[in-house]
Formats: structure tokens, C-alpha cells, sequence
């Protein structure tokens, strides 16, 4: 028994230690990029890699792990070329990633995917930027490689012929299959609500630091668990064709900025940008909802400016994230978080205001690590990431984290601190999240009470900043990150669905407003640079409200589907179906070519990124 746990001990130690000397050797081979940098990051990069190596440790022993459990009963001399034969898959397999990985890393900038397989059935295109002599050393070093990871693994296995059946077989057999199953608790990366994702190694404002904290292996198995060829899907027209329907609807540059009438807010403020977590039309009276719900940003939208016909991109934060941040369009069937070599492409208002000498940060009292925030708010040129970490464990008190009371707190504290101008800081709320637990209990409904304590924490909140000096010069923007299936016989593919108020407010704002044009989230990011007279060029898919060439519409995205809404109709389509959910009339056809060639062209983007 004892020598089948030090087997197992042994083999995972030896994958974790075989991952983490990888960082060091990626570097070394990157010694153009990685030179420079002071020792002391080269131990960060191989320090916060660890949760990703443990992972990916976890996931190769999980089968000689049951190999050992099966040879309780079965005491065999062939479970040594069994673990043989397995080590070195293994090894071959681990040393030809890593090293493919390093080499692509130099042309591709990011770190191993599912790329590569696309080019599967064009070997010769998949090389092609390679030199012949490189690929023949490449290989040659992948053998040499291999086996030097197989060799202590070739010695181990060879003890276990010598292994003896256990006394008490049934205890030993239950104790090895416990111990097989705690590998579970570093696969998934502990019992938060995020599991394991490439972008919990993530540390830096140096992308290239980051990237040489991912371990090639997972990233690759992470990427296959979840690709696709963006650019096959959703083929509606012919290239061509899908091109002349998209340039109306094509937003960014070049830049235009608005005339004084349209001019809502103080040139160069602060800039507050508070995502409210399923923050719902539905609920918000001024918007056709329920009465009494959320009173206190009733009263700010009367003091600032209402978008009345505002709506979600999507149904999940991670999208919502995308949309409002960088002004791109949620996916029906990716996120474009979840893969960090895409979403660190895309622009982003913080990257447009940290470029324009703004100060940057983002608080979230819950786990940045989520579906890759943190990679992807790192990427967008946050400087300084708040997180439930950052809290004593007495303050996070909800299942998502700590209670939106006690962030707004923080942010108002943080806000208070700032000594630097201009200033940009993002908050995620995080309370009115499923299952609505909070410390109020005003509404019977929990999801409605739930939306009712956040907006007394937006109440107290503003109302403690009204009294700040940095009041006059600041715009805040509350915004949702998607909307709430309220009532639930709503379908998620309704147009009311995806309602969710925008209100900005704050003494930088000129006068009050209620503006009634049809827009999203992805169009905030265009808007709101225009209103600072910032450039806002290179975002492809964000409209400038105040920009009368361009069309005013709504597109949105839910599972295998999407949205086409202006005002004068819309379409809703179902992709997987094939079906028209909304819009059945003639005359919507127009408005279902439109979010097609739309949807085509999105996933276009996608591809290339």
C-alpha cells in the first residue's frame, strides 16, 4: 500500500516539477523578449504559473492512478510495460507541444491553441513560415527532449512488478480509489466558482510575463475542449455579398465627435464605469417596468441621462464584459474572453483612456479569475485589479463573494485615496447574482430584493461622492451586463429579454437627458470616447450614438442565435433551427439580412483575431 502511494505521490511531483522548469526554458528560448527582465519576475512567472501545472500534473496522473488502484487485485510483471508504454505517449506527446509551442510562440505572439489543428489537412501551410533546417531540429529536440522526461519514469515503473497484493485488499482498494479522486480538487483549481482556466496564471501588465506563466499543455487541451473554426460557421451569404450588407452597419472610425448640442458631459472627466450584475429593464420603471424596485437610480437618471432603448449584447457577464469594455459583439456560441490570444487583440475604452494618460482600475469582490476576467481586464489596460483577495474572508460572505455594501464602500474609498487625475475605475457589482442572497429583505420576490439592495448601495454611494470634490469633474456610467429572464416565461431569445437601463450621471454631465435612439452595450465604448474626444478608430463593430452617418440598431446573441432590432422592426432568428422566432412578416426581411450578414462578418473577426 505504502509503496503504490509513493508511486503516485512521485509521478504527480514529477509532471508539477517537469511543467514548472518548462517556464524558465520558454524564457531562455525567448531570450530576445525575456532577457532583460530582472530575476526576481522570472520566480514570479514560475510562482503564479503553479495553479495551471498543478492542473495539468493532476489530469496525467489521473490514469496511472488507476492503473495503481486496479493492481490491488491484479499483481501483474506487465503493469510495467503497461506504465511504460503510457510514459512515454506521455513524454512524447508533452515535449512535442512544448517545444512547437515555443517555436510558434515567435510567430504567433500567443501561446499554443487549437490553431495549429485547423491546418491538419495543409501540413505544408501549417510550416510554412518555419525554415526546413528549424523543423528538422525542431523534431530532433522533441525525441531528445522526450527522453529525458521519460527516463525517471522509465526507472520508476520498473518497481512495480515487485508490488504485492495488500492484506486488507478492500481498505487499500478504497483508500487509492479516495486518493485517485482528490485529484479532482487541483483539476477543476480548488472549490471557488471559477474552475481552472489560463487565465488564473495571469499577473502582469507585461503580457509577455503572463503568457510565459501558461503551461503549453493546458492551454492546448483548454482550447480543444472549447474551439471551433469560427470561420466556417454561420456562412449566410457569399463574401461579397455579406460585405455590401455590413458597411452600413460598420462602426468605428474615423472619429467624429460631437457638436455642442450634442455634447452631454464636461470635456475629460473621471470616468466611472458600474456594471450592475443582471440589472433588468423589467425592473425599472422609467424603462415600462415594475414600479418601486430600484428607486435611487430612478432618481439619478432624472438628474443625468437615460438611454430608454438600451440593450444586452448577450446573456452572460463574461459577454456582456466584452461588450461594453472593447465594443464587441457577443457570440452565440463562444465567448471571446475564454480565449486570451483573441480577446487581447481587441481594443478597449480603458486601453483608448489609459493611452490618453488616464489611470486605470478595476474592482470586482468576487474572483477575477472567472472565465478569464482577469487575463482579459489585464490585456484592456487595467493597471490595478481588486478582487475578493483583497477582502478579509469575514467580508465574503455570499457564495460570488463579497456583498455589493462593502465594495461600493471600497470603490468609494479607492475613489477618495486617488491622488492621480484623470482617473478611470470599473466596478462589477456581483449581489443581484443567483441565488439573490443579500442582507435586505424589502421585495418578497428575491431576485427583485435583490436589485432593490444594490440600488441602495448605488443610493448611499452617490450621494457620499456628491459630497467629494472630484464630483464635478467625474461621469459615471451605470450600465447592466445583461438582463434577467424575468418574468420566467420570458424566452431568451425575446427582445425584452436583452432590455437593461444605461444611465450616466455625475457632475461631469451637463444637463439632463432622456435619449431614445436604439442602442447596446457594444455601442457605449464608440459613444462614450466621442463625448471625451477620444480617438475611437479601431473599434470595428462600436457606433458613435452622436454620429448621424451611422445606422441606429440593436443587435444581441443568444445560444445558436441572434437579434436585429432599429426602429422600424426587427428580426430574431434561430441559426440551429433555421427559423425566424420574430419577424415573420416581409417586410423584416430586410432587418434578418442585416443581423445575418452581421452575425457572418462577426465570426469573420473572430477567425482572424
Amino acid at each position: 500500500m505504502k509503496k503504490r502511494i509513493l508511486f503516485l505521490i512521485a509521478v504527480y511531483f514529477w509532471f508539477f516539477v517537469m511543467f514548472v522548469l518548462q517556464k524558465p526554458l520558454f524564457m531562455l528560448f525567448h531570450w530576445d523578449i525575456y532577457g532583460k527582465i530582472p530575476l526576481m519576475e522570472w520566480f514570479s512567472v514560475m510562482w503564479n504559473g503553479r495553479p495551471l501545472d498543478f492542473s495539468m500534473a493532476a489530469y496525467l496522473t489521473a490514469i496511472p492512478a488507476l492503473f495503481v488502484v486496479a493492481t490491488v487485485y491484479l499483481q501483474k510483471k506487465w503493469w510495467i510495460p503497461v506504465y511504460r508504454v503510457y510514459f512515454a505517449i506521455v513524454s512524447f506527446v508533452v515535449a512535442a507541444i512544448t517545444l512547437g509551442d515555443a517555436v510558434l510562440y515567435s510567430y504567433w505572439g500567443f501561446r499554443i491553441d487549437a490553431t495549429p489543428l485547423f491546418y491538419l489537412t495543409s501540413p505544408a501551410d501549417a510550416v510554412a513560415s518555419i525554415p526546413a533546417w528549424e523543423t528538422v531540429l525542431i523534431v530532433f529536440l522533441i525525441f531528445v527532449y522526450a527522453a529525458l522526461l521519460l527516463w525517471p519514469m522509465w526507472r520508476l515503473s520498473g518497481k512495480t512488478g515487485s508490488w504485492q497484493r495488500p492484506k486488507k485488499s478492500i481498505l487499500s482498494f478504497a483508500c487509492l480509489l479516495l486518493l485517485v479522486a482528490s485529484l479532482f480538487i487541483p483539476i477543476r483549481g480548488g472549490f471557488t466558482v471559477s474552475t481552472m482556466n489560463v487565465g488564473k496564471v495571469y499577473f502582469s501588465d507585461r503580457m509577455a510575463l503572463n503568457h510565459a506563466a501558461i503551461n503549453p499543455v493546458f492551454s492546448l487541451m483548454s482550447s480543444l475542449s472549447k474551439s471551433e473554426d469560427f470561420s466556417s460557421q454561420y456562412r449566410f451569404f457569399e463574401p461579397e455579398k455579406a460585405d455590401v450588407i455590413f458597411e452600413p452597419l460598420r462602426g468605428g472610425g474615423p472619429s467624429v465627435y460631437p457638436a455642442d448640442s450634442l455634447q452631454w458631459v464636461k470635456a475629460c472627466p473621471n470616468v466611472l464605469l458600474i456594471v450592475l450584475e443582471s440589472f433588468s429593464g423589467v425592473a425599472m420603471e422609467s424603462l415600462g417596468g415594475i414600479p418601486g424596485v430600484m428607486p435611487n437610480l430612478e432618481k439619478i437618471a432624472s438628474e443625468g441621462i437615460l438611454f430608454t432603448n438600451f440593450y444586452a449584447n448577450s446573456f452572460r457577464t463574461d459577454r456582456g464584459l466584452t461588450s461594453i469594455l472593447s465594443g464587441y459583439p457577443a457570440q452565440p456560441t463562444a465567448s471571446i474572453m475564454k480565449y486570451p490570444a483573441k480577446s487581447q487583440s481587441l481594443p478597449g475604452i480603458s486601453k483608448s483612456l489609459r493611452k490618453a494618460g488616464y489611470d486605470t482600475q478595476f474592482l470586482y469582490g468576487g474572483d477575477a479569475d472567472f472565465t478569464n476576467m482577469r487575463s482579459y481586464f489585464i490585456s484592456m489596460g487595467m493597471d490595478n485589479i481588486v478582487c475578493d483577495r483583497d477582502f478579509p474572508l469575514s467580508q465574503r460572505l455570499s457564495k460570488w463573494g463579497v456583498p455589493d455594501d462593502v465594495t461600493f464602500e471600497k470603490f468609494y474609498s479607492l475613489i477618495k485615496e486617488q491622488s492621480r487625475e484623470p482617473f478611470m475605475k470599473m466596478f462589477l457589482t456581483l449581489s443581484s447574482h443567483e441565488p439573490f442572497d443579500v442582507p435586505m429583505n424589502r421585495l418578497e420576490d428575491k431576485y427583485l430584493n435583490s436589485i432593490a439592495y444594490t440600488d441602495s448601495c448605488v443610493g448611499d454611494f452617490v450621494e457620499k461622492l456628491k459630497r467629494l470634490p472630484v464630483w464635478d469633474n467625474t461621469l459615471i456610467v451605470f450600465v447592466a451586463d445583461h438582463a434577467k429572464r424575468y418574468p420566467q416565461n420570458v424566452e431568451n431569445h425575446d427582445i425584452v429579454r436583452h432590455h437593461i437601463p444605461m444611465v450616466w450621471a455625475g457632475g461631469a454631465v451637463k444637463r439632463p437627458l432622456v435619449v431614445d435612439e436604439y442602442l447596446s452595450q457594444m455601442d457605449l465604448a464608440a459613444t462614450l470616447l466621442a463625448q471625451l474626444h477620444i480617438p475611437y478608430d479601431d473599434f470595428t463593430f462600436s457606433k458613435n450614438l452622436t454620429d448621424s452617418t451611422k445606422e441606429h440598431f440593436v443587435f444581441y446573441a443568444f445560444p445558436d442565435g441572434f437579434g436585429f432590432v432599429d426602429k422600424d422592426g426587427a428580426a430574431v432568428y434561430d441559426c440551429a433551427s433555421q427559423s425566424i422566432l420574430i419577424g415573420q412578416n416581409d417586410s423584416n426581411a430586410i432587418h434578418l439580412n442585416k443581423g445575418k450578414a452581421y452575425l457572418q462578418k462577426l465570426y469573420d473577426d473572430l477567425a482572424r483575431r
